[in-house]
């Protein structure tokens, strides 16, 4: 425990009772970290004791992000980056996937009309 620092502790509690809620009843938790006052090593810390799951994704939309799963099922690290690679967005997110990851209502409209174009073109095809 003496590597414990005074906000590790209190935010892996946070992430336990968020991670019960989000069994118990579906609802999901985002803890900004960038508005707990880290001190030297308080992240690095955090992170080593989430550890890393089996799921990592890295989006580059207006800047880079990394979604990546911790090893407990559930516990997402979401970091989000503007396009002149200033951190803008540090948070956990406790839900079954993250907002980022599923894909939205226009633009899985938008595919079919690409892939009705796709499809309408070879079929037109000449053999």
């Amino acid at each position: 425990m003496t590597h414990m620092t005074h906000n590790t502790l209190p935010l892996l509690n946070e992430v336990r009772h968020a991670l019960k809620r989000l069994v118990r009843t579906g609802e999901s938790t985002i803890i900004d970290l960038r508005a707990i006052p880290f001190g030297p090593g308080d992240e690095e810390h955090l992170l080593d004791l989430l550890g890393q799951g089996e799921v990592m994704a890295t989006l580059d939309a207006l800047g880079k992000t990394t979604v990546k799963e911790s090893r407990f099922s559930g516990v997402w690290i979401v970091d989000h980056y503007n396009s002149e690679a200033e951190r803008i967005a540090f948070q956990i997110e406790v839900i079954e996937i993250p907002e980022l990851l599923r894909a939205q209502a226009d633009d899985m409209y938008e595919s079919l009309e690409k892939l009705d174009t796709v499809l309408d073109v070879e079929m037109h095809r000449p053999e």
